[in-house]
């Protein structure tokens, strides 16, 4: 019974879960082969009962994505029910709707039986290395962005479904990669399993049924709590982002909040393209969520009880729940901006709880590839991170992700693995947006091409005509930018050839500043300035009171 687990224990065995999930968390990292995964985090994990429903998600990792596997894993058993499933088993998918909103993610699903019962599921989604396609913001329809796999038996009681694996991998570049970090996936999954049936043998309980729904009813009741906090009534906001030359992109947002239930509802934003920045609504509803938990309720551990007191809706065929098969290989262009959406929202509600836009909302993202010096295919794809939002609590974080937590690891890695050079990755100064609480900045990084023959780029970014816009007084941001060396700008949905030799500059979008920019303590104005992040052309610009403080 749910009555049975007292504070002492219950707090035990909800630690030793996350524990499961942190340990398959780690076999992952520990494993893969690609530095997508080791080095910019992009993976999440997590330990599910036999609903499909999260029980614990790994603490690192993307978060959102360890909301999506659940989702996953509910839409697979629509198609293989309990009753089909089998010890050994393990089934992928990349299929937009089901998993993440993309092909490179792989999602992986394995059961887990316990005395011949069958008692939960293991999870894990990984962004893959290739998948075949192109992420090229030109592509119209999924058919062009790679291959697209249903729910499909990797595993069938331990054993390996070869000719499907041959089918799969002949449609990508770099099989060797793919395949390692698809088993590192499985083993990760493997790990997770083991240690939930050491757990249930360890507690001497028989299945996961009481615990899980005692933990998911905790995390729910400090959601609706928070949200009980909030005064009722409906908050409203506008997005504008570039989108494309002549189809920028709308999001309207309006947070209703009743009681201890909130409601987010997307109507009014713009349709779907024939663009790969259309989001599936999974996608829309795990990056709607995430945010709205950093802002209510940051510290509980996230399961599934965690979500269900918000409701997240979106018109059929907009942009945010495009209709299959709409290209939505760049989702993140449009998905990650909706955290920009809801704070705005909230401002003038929860002014101490909100960030402004973050730089990062949406990513820019740049993948370089080719064939090096030796003649084997490279793929690097830049995980570079822009300036965070500054809030009422200080200064947004320099060149740190949100809402994603991928970010671009060692570059010595990157290096080792492709034959380019970066020359420079340094603070982008000026680029916070002028504040009570200053933006963070963003970045710029050079990167040269040190191989014979040309390498492809792919650029998909935003934020160029649409800087992260500032809260409460606050002053936008920098805009994002991106040019050859010794060339024109670059537009930040592009594609093009790099030469021997050359390099290519990316500079990443500085976040919104927060509260009036009089406000800001002249000490730390002069803080700025000394340490080159604020130029003193641009402090006596921004924050003229300093003059007249310093006389």
């Amino acid at each position: 019974m749910k009555g049975q687990f007292d504070p002492v224990s219950l707090e035990i065995h909800w630690s030793r879960l996350v524990a499961v999930a942190d340990e398959a968390a780690t076999t992952l990292l520990r494993t893969a082969f690609s530095p997508i995964i080791r080095e910019s985090n992009d993976f999440a994990t997590c330990l599910m009962n036999a609903r499909g429903e999260t029980v614990a998600e790994c603490s690192g990792g993307i978060p959102a994505f360890a909301g999506l596997l659940g989702r996953a894993c509910r839409a697979i058993l629509q198609r293989i029910p309990a009753d089909a499933w089998q010890d050994g088993d393990c089934v992928f998918t990349n299929h937009p709707w089901i998993g993440t909103g993309h092909l490179p993610d792989i999602a992986v699903i394995a059961p887990i039986f316990h005395r011949g019962a069958l008692v939960g599921f293991s999870g894990s989604v990984a962004h893959t290395t290739d998948i075949g396609g192109s992420m090229s913001p030109e592509n119209c329809e999924l058919y062009e962005e790679g291959v697209c796999i249903p729910p499909l038996h990797l595993y069938r009681a331990g054993v390996r479904s070869e000719a499907m694996l041959e089918l799969f991998l002949a449609n990508v570049r770099q099989p060797d990669l793919v395949l390692g970090d698809l088993e590192a996936q499985v083993t990760a999954n493997r790990v997770c399993q083991e240690r939930a049936v050491a757990f249930l043998d360890d507690s001497g309980l028989a299945d996961l049924v009481d615990l899980s729904a005692t933990i998911q009813a905790m995390s729910e009741r400090a959601m609706r709590d928070a949200i009980a906090e909030v005064p009722d009534g409906v908050y409203r906001s506008a997005v504008d982002l570039d989108g494309f030359e002549n189809e920028p992109v709308h999001v309207e947002c309006a947070v209703t909040v009743t009681g201890d239930g909130m409601a987010v509802d997307y109507a009014g934003s713009s349709p779907q393209l024939a663009r790969p920045i259309n989001c599936t609504l999974n996608y829309t509803q795990a990056y709607s969520i995430y945010p709205i938990k950093c802002m209510l309720d940051p510290h509980t551990r996230r399961n599934e009880g965690s979500y269900r007191p918000i409701a997240i809706t979106a018109p059929e065929g907009s942009i945010l729940s495009a209709k299959f098969p709409a290209a939505v290989a760049a989702r993140h262009l449009s998905g990650h901006v909706l955290s920009c959406a809801i704070y705005q929202a909230m401002a003038e509600a929860l002014p101490g709880k909100v960030l402004a836009d973050s730089g990062g909302a949406p990513a820019m993202r740049a993948q370089i590839g080719g064939v090096d010096d030796r003649g084997d295919r490279y793929s690097v794809l830049l995980f570079a991170s822009a300036g965070m939002g500054a809030s009422a609590q200080g200064d947004g974080l320099s060149t740190t992700a949100f809402p994603t937590n991928s970010g671009a690891g060692s570059i010595e890695v990157l290096e080792a693995v492709s034959p380019l050079l970066f020359r420079s990755k340094s603070f982008r100064a000026d680029s916070g947006g002028a504040g009570r609480h200053r933006g963070g900045l963003g970045q710029t990084v050079e990167i040269e091409n040190l191989a014979r023959t040309p390498a492809r780029f792919i650029i998909v970014g935003d934020r160029e005509r649409n800087p992260a816009q500032g809260l409460l007084g606050g002053a936008p941001g920098a805009p994002a930018a991106a040019r050859m060396e010794d060339g024109p700008a670059l537009r930040l949905k592009a594609r093009g050839a790099l030469p021997p030799g050359s390099a290519l500059r990316l500079d990443f979008a500085g976040g919104g500043g927060f509260g009036d920019p009089a406000g800001r303590d002249p000490a730390a104005i002069a803080q700025d300035v000394a340490q080159g992040l604020v130029s003193e052309a641009a402090a006596t610009r921004d924050y003229p009171h300093r003059a007249l403080e310093e006389a």
